[in-house]
């Protein structure tokens, strides 16, 4: 749909980094373990309960025609015959109860062009996993949170909705009764509206993702009582107003992804509290003014994401303190002064974007001795003086260096011999002639000098000059 490339590397470490949740798929610590653990003196395991079949059915025969599913599989949860994109488990009533179902993508059931969102799928009283990937996408369908069973449906853990592009309309407060969810995933659909209070009454939630929709509104106070919540993506929205300072309330999160909305104000002082945070994305928002004092108590921070924000200040010193720093990126808003040499304590460091402010100075020598630089982009500001960085270091980065746009720096002729890079080699100009720079101890006696010389005789002619014409 909507979707963007960008930062996808990080983002998918992130997600393969989320802490395990065993009880998604075992019984050991189901929230209903009363009813989850099998009887062997009734089971017949090939069996399921003929009221959760039939609504089994009636889903399938709502979102996918792949087959005939009453025909092909008319024992859907039969072990060695059960169809794709289902799971199904034991229960202490002798039967087999439905806990995982996947749609969207083979081998799992592909969704038809008229494919909505079927009323029963919330009437699976077991039901603990629902993926719905890139499946509503002709016939506009909304999200309801209904069914007769719906109250006792407390087994959902993980909602996954992603890339349907025909899901439409809000997010709907009945959400907060799937009181047992840890993962909400509602991204890249057409969601609109604010984000309903509700959602955050879901205490047990780990990671929560609406990103890439149409909302709008603020981000809600009560994102704060969230206590166990490890990811958080809200990017790529519509949402303004300022970060809440009840973010800093979010214990337990490492990944923080506010970009591509519309937010202004500062980053609030509480941020200084989330010591587990290791990705932190603010980009492309109208964020402005100085960092928090406590920035650098972040030292957990592994990626530090916030271009295109109006920041108009000086680089602060402190982001030399974060050790941990693995990407470093600043583009696009418009600081001043210069880049502080503590940046070359970044030793972890392997991209620092700050190309498009209003830098001044030289390059910090000791950029060219971080040993895991692989992208260094300087460019569009207003750097000056030699290159620092030898030949080793040059031939390493390769295309991935940039210090275009910067007039007042140069390459010295030695590293100009072996890499090219479009920068002026230094005691050269523009035809290539050589050029031999005046010392600045010396250019005023001289000037002064050839000015006495020439204008001494320049007088003495026009003296010899008039002396002739009498």
């Amino acid at each position: 749909m909507h979707c963007s490339s960008r930062l996808s590397l990080p983002l998918l470490l992130l997600l393969l980094s989320l802490p395990p949740l065993p009880s998604l798929f075992t019984n050991e610590h189901h929230p209903n373990n009363n009813h989850q653990q099998p009887n062997n003196k009734n089971l017949h395991p090939n069996t399921m309960n003929p009221s959760e079949l039939e609504t089994l059915f009636k889903i399938m025969e709502t979102i996918s025609s792949d087959k005939n599913w009453r025909l092909s599989y008319p024992n859907p949860c039969r072990t060695g015959l059960s169809w794709p994109g289902i799971e199904c488990k034991p229960g202490n009533d002798s039967h087999l109860h439905v806990t995982r179902l996947d749609f969207g993508t083979p081998p799992n059931p592909t969704c038809k062009a008229t494919a909505m969102l079927p009323s029963q799928l919330f009437d699976l009283p077991f039901l603990q996993s629902l993926f719905i990937f890139h499946c509503f996408t002709h016939t506009k369908t909304t999200l309801s949170v209904s069914g007769n069973r719906v109250v006792v449906s407390s087994s959902l853990q993980q909602l996954s909705f992603r890339s349907n592009s025909a899901l439409i309309g809000s997010i709907p407060p009945q959400i907060s009764s799937l009181k047992s969810l840890q993962i909400l995933t509602l991204s890249q659909n057409r969601l609109s509206g604010q984000i309903p209070v509700e959602v955050f009454a879901l205490s047990s939630l780990v990671h929560l993702d609406l990103s890439y929709n149409l909302l709008t509104g603020t981000i809600p106070n009560q994102v704060g009582s969230l206590r166990n919540l490890v990811g958080l993506d809200l990017s790529y929205n519509s949402l303004s107003g300022a970060i809440p300072s009840t973010i800093g309330q979010l214990g337990m999160l490492q990944k923080l992804d506010l970009s591509s909305n519309s937010l202004f104000g500062g980053i609030p002082e509480s941020i200084e509290r989330l010591n587990s945070l290791f990705f932190l994305a603010l980009s492309n928002n109208r964020l402005k003014g100085n960092f928090p004092k406590g920035f650098e108590k972040l030292q957990g921070l592994q990626y530090f994401i916030m271009d295109d924000n109006p920041m108009f200040v000086s680089l602060p010193a402190e982001f030399g303190q974060l050790q941990k720093l693995q990407e470093l990126r600043l583009a696009n808003s418009g600081y001043s002064g210069t880049i502080p040499p503590a940046f070359s304590q970044l030793k972890n460091l392997s991209t620092l974007s700050l190309q498009n402010n209003r830098l001044t100075g030289e390059i910090p020598a000791g950029f060219g001795g971080l040993p895991h630089m692989y992208h260094l982009n300087l460019s569009r500001n207003f750097l000056g003086g030699v290159v620092p960085f030898n030949s080793s270091f040059l031939n390493r980065l390769g295309a991935n260096l940039d210090l275009s746009g910067n007039p007042g720096l140069c390459l010295s002729p030695s590293e100009a011999e072996i890499v090219k890079f479009g920068i002026t080699v230094c005691g050269k100009n523009r035809t290539g002639s050589l050029i031999h720079p005046v010392k600045k101890s010396e250019a005023p006696c001289g000037l002064l000098r050839s000015f006495l010389i020439f204008g001494a005789l320049g007088f003495m002619a026009l003296q010899h000059l008039l002396r002739s014409s009498v």
